[in-house]
């Protein structure tokens, strides 16, 4: 699907104007409601750009619904446009610098007019008392309040339009009887929050895995996703080196190039990030539209033929045979060789709830062509095929082969069963024997499961050198794996091995199960550590720069990192031919 304008049925991401964002899909010929900010039909974003803010506008006469109005970026950005240079250089200065004090307040009605847009002014019967229409003094704050506009007023205005809420706005600006004591600085940061409170605007952004972290995080349940940070996501996928895995090879058969094993108990958000990575989350501009081209085509051809059965001689008849699915040999080869993930999973089905949002539904068999390129390189095995595939009833059990002529004769819901159950048994038959073979990429884990227990099972699936990251929201599980591989115990384990260890050939020692004292084989990891990360706003202002109080609490999240290693077989020795260097005292 294109990434740079929003399509039919696009999931998007709507950043209203108080910070919040609403995450819905764009189905044509609806009606979008983005609650007190209006409601607006959902053909009026279809096939424009990302990135663009949008003001929903009043009802006109005679409509029963509202338009949208791009805002220009010279309207969005009109506050960070206004000169304070001379304010601050007045704050710096003597408190006689009347001449830059009179500046400051040609810069606040520069602000104010920015917000308003249109003229308006202050009616003298609303000015206070003592006061020359903009000028009040202290005796006259304590009297009344600063703000003369009621709650009547603004629910009027409300009611009445009032241009998008920029109306209100401008009026709350221009009613505040303390307005010219306000700095540049504060009057941009008050017209700021009635600005987010009132005026109806909201930017369309694309949905991507960050976008969907951060909005799980603050605006959903966080404990589904591990309370998962952005930059914990992005680390994950830096350590397990997630990149694309390469074209397959032509002629190979096995699985080859990169391919990384997951362990995902966040919804899909980790196998999200990596199949971005990988090239492999969103659909291919190029099929798409190929396709449609072929289905406008077919169109076209069987409108032709209608024409010509009716007796029309004028039209030129081009029928062809209509375009369907191409037969497949339901044992064929279905998942791809390379640039694949490989999910283990815990139960009959992956919890991969997350990745609708990216137009791929787990749940279905059998999609409609195009592909999502994930209904290839996602490969689904749970635990009890990898450890012991002949207990899986869905691997074990072979569907009979019944032939051409006894098949010809069954109703077509029998036959279509048959080939399905075929198509799952071949399917899960090309899983579990490509996991089972290992030579994996690397290592990817964001589990609830104990540590030591995934990497008892899945390192000897992976590859010499290859890179293992395992995230957990608490540092204590991470710190008892750590302490599995640690110098110490890979020493004892070299010096003296344990009793149950004696004997056993590499391959063997690669799948012990461990004991009190070595849980895991110590010399099957190296180069382990810990680590968190947690990025931090920050307010930056001329003598006002403070880390941001109001962000989000929740776990720390953790991340452990390392590199397969191989032990090398017999005992080390070095050998060669040494001569000490004479050294001159």
């Amino acid at each position: 699907m294109p990434r740079n304008t929003v399509q039919p049925n696009a999931w998007v991401a709507l950043k209203l104007p108080n910070g919040n964002v609403k995450i819905l899909q764009i189905t044509p010929n609806t009606t979008v409601s983005l609650g007190k900010y209006g409601s607006f039909p959902s053909n009026l974003l279809l096939d424009r750009p990302y990135h663009l803010t949008y003001e929903v506008q009043d009802k006109r006469e005679g409509e029963t619904f509202s338009r949208l109005r791009v805002v220009p970026g010279t309207e969005l950005n009109a506050d960070a446009l206004v000169d304070t240079t001379a304010e601050d250089e007045a704050a710096n200065a003597t408190p006689e610098a009347e001449t830059a004090n009179e500046t400051s307040d040609a810069d606040n009605e520069a602000i104010i007019a920015a917000a308003v847009g249109q003229e308006l002014a202050l009616a003298e019967d609303e000015a206070p008392e003592g006061s020359n229409g903009s000028v009040v003094t202290r005796k006259t704050f304590d009297e009344r309040a600063r703000q003369t506009l009621t709650t009547e007023e603004i629910e009027e205005l409300k009611k009445k339009g009032a241009g998008a809420g920029r109306e209100i706005v401008a009026k709350l600006l221009l009613r505040h009887t303390a307005i010219d004591q306000k700095t540049a600085y504060s009057l941009a940061k008050y017209k700021l929050l009635k600005e987010k409170k009132y005026v109806r605007r909201f930017t369309v952004l694309p949905l991507d895995v960050p976008m969907m972290a951060q909005w799980m995080l603050e605006d959903k349940d966080a404990s589904k996703i591990l309370e998962m940070r952005q930059e914990s996501l992005a680390l994950v996928g830096c350590w397990a080196d997630v990149h694309f895995g390469g074209l397959p090879v032509e002629g190979v058969t096995t699985p080859h190039g990169g391919r990384w094993l997951a362990v995902d108990d966040t919804g899909g958000l980790l196998v999200a990030a990596m199949a971005e990575r990988m090239g492999i989350l969103y659909r291919d501009e190029d099929s798409q539209a190929t396709t449609e081209e072929e289905e406008a085509e077919d169109t076209a051809t069987t409108d032709a033929a209608a024409d010509e059965a009716n007796g029309n001689e004028e039209t030129v008849s081009t029928t062809r045979p209509s375009r369907k699915r191409p037969h497949k040999d339901d044992l064929a080869a279905h998942y791809a060789l390379t640039n694949s993930i490989t999910l283990i999973h815990a139960n009959s089905q992956p919890n991969l709830s997350l990745l609708r949002y990216f137009d791929f539904d787990a749940s279905d068999p059998n999609p409609q062509e195009p592909y999502h390129p994930l209904f290839t390189n996602l490969l689904p095995v749970s635990w009890l095929q990898v450890l012991s595939p002949d207990d899986d009833p869905t691997y074990a059990e072979r569907p009979a082969d019944v032939s051409l002529e006894e098949l010809t004769t069954w109703k077509t819901n029998r036959r279509g069963n048959y080939h399905r159950k075929r198509r799952r048994w071949a399917r899960t038959r090309q899983i579990v024997d490509g996991t089972r073979a290992g030579g994996f990429s690397g290592l990817a884990v964001a589990s609830t499961m104990e540590p030591v227990s995934i990497l008892r099972h899945a390192l000897p699936l992976l590859a010499g050198g290859s890179p293992v990251a395992i995230y957990s929201p608490t540092v204590e599980p991470l710190a008892q794996l750590a302490d599995c591989f640690s110098i110490g115990r890979r020493g004892a384990w070299v010096a003296n091995p344990p009793p149950e260890a004696e004997g056993k050939t590499l391959a063997e020692l690669e799948a012990w199960e461990g004991s009190a004292e070595f849980p895991i084989n110590p010399t099957l990891m190296v180069g382990v550590s810990v680590q968190t990360s947690r990025v931090k706003r920050w307010q930056v202002l001329p003598g006002r720069t403070h880390p941001l109080m109001m962000g989000k609490g929740g776990a720390e999240g953790y991340l452990l990192t390392g590199w397969r290693a191989i032990p090398a077989e017999g005992r080390i020795s070095a050998r060669g031919k040494y001569q000490k260097r004479k050294t001159e005292a």
